[in-house]
């Protein structure tokens, strides 16, 4: 009986609500990790050796409206989810669409697109499960981006037909 006291101190760290909120840690580094690959024109590619394109714009409003900077990472599309997954990175933005079976693996923010080729996808951007504040904090960042016109000026200026043309 003399470890009972202990033993009530150690019960809370077995919760499965005892982990800290992804959120917590986005905001004590004072980053937003963003997984990108840079070779998909116009979401994410290299011009004069600089990351550019709609996914890079769209992860450094997402940043600004959290109130953290932005650290794009530019990694292969294996790595993107799996990276996600493992914690490597806080979100991947890519336009690729997720296998049903990937679905299961992560969480996912409210659509930030459709695609005009296929209206029937939507774009959001993959978390790593189990993370509902952080879930809820960038789904808020997307709502203001929406409500206050920055996310169609993005659509306008990297996927208007124009745009996609060579």
């Amino acid at each position: 009986m003399r470890f009972w006291p202990g033993l009530m101190l150690l019960l809370p760290l077995a919760s499965p609500f005892a982990h800290a909120e992804l959120i917590d840690e986005v905001n004590d580094r004072g980053e937003l990790r963003i997984a990108l690959s840079a070779d998909l024109p116009p979401f994410s590619f290299k011009q004069d050796d600089r990351l550019t394109g709609f996914d890079v714009e769209l992860g450094e409003l997402l940043a600004k409206e959290l109130e953290v900077k932005p650290s794009l990472l530019v990694t292969d599309h294996d790595d993107l989810l799996s990276g996600v997954e493992s914690g490597k990175y806080d979100v991947a933005i890519t336009p690729v669409v997720m296998p049903r079976e990937v679905e299961d693996r992560f969480d996912f923010t409210e659509p930030y697109s459709d695609t005009a080729s296929q209206p029937t996808v939507s774009l959001a951007i993959p978390l790593q499960k189990g993370n509902p504040a952080f879930q809820t904090s960038l789904n808020n960042a997307l709502q203001r981006i929406k409500a206050d016109g920055r996310l169609a000026a993005l659509s306008q200026k990297w996927l208007e037909r124009e745009a996609l043309q060579p």
